[in-house]
């Protein structure tokens, strides 16, 4: 299982190897960027960090521009270019330590996703959750706090200690389902129906 840590900046100016302090993940991820004169283009993600993206896109900034890019199944972010490459360019995400929790989180299931066993066309769209903190609660009454990874209308794949047999009636926060699936971070639960927006709003 992929996981995010820390990793040894290899890239080539002083700079960028100062900012390249995550390790990074192959991805293809499209959207959107401005920059700093508000021209917009679409542009492609294809590797990233939690502190960095290279990016390819047909707008060419320049050093140290200001860059804000809307990705696909991450949101908004923003920061600085680090890099000029013949097809892209690499750049800094400036965010807090609880919004670099985050993107790690959603990109460890990004890189997770063929290992776990999740299919590309998912019976629905996966959701960003604002807020990961939830409550996994067992039949017995015993909770567990736990950390939200992943989150669609008809599951959720979470971080925590305890692993419950696969097929364990569960509840995350209000809602029940089923686990049908371990990984290495926590467990993956399907819930018993599907839900709505306005059911999930506590963590969107």
């Amino acid at each position: 299982m992929f996981s995010f840590q820390p990793a040894t900046a290899t890239a080539s100016s002083a700079q960028a190897a100062a900012q390249r302090v995550f390790q990074s993940v192959s991805v293809n991820m499209p959207g959107r960027l401005m920059l700093a004169n508000h021209e917009e283009y679409s542009c492609t993600v294809t590797e990233m960090s939690p502190g960095d993206a290279l990016m390819v896109c047909e707008g060419a900034p320049a050093l140290q521009e200001r860059i804000i890019a809307y990705i696909d199944q991450l949101g908004r972010i923003e920061g600085h270019v680090l890099q000029k490459r013949h097809d892209g360019f690499l750049m800094s995400i400036n965010a807090t330590d609880r919004k670099r929790e985050k993107l790690a989180a959603q990109l460890t299931w990004l890189a997770n996703r063929h290992e776990l066993g999740l299919p590309e066309d998912r019976r629905h769209d996966r959701l960003t959750p604002r807020v990961t903190r939830a409550e996994l609660t067992l039949e017995d009454g015993r909770r567990y706090s736990c950390r939200l990874l992943d989150l669609s209308l008809s599951g959720a794949a979470v971080d925590v200690e305890m692993r419950p047999d696969i097929g364990t009636p569960v509840r995350l926060n209000e809602m029940r389902g089923r686990i049908v699936r371990h990984f290495a971070e926590g467990v993956a639960i399907e819930f018993a129906t599907v839900q709505t927006r306005e059911s999930l709003r506590a963590f969107l």
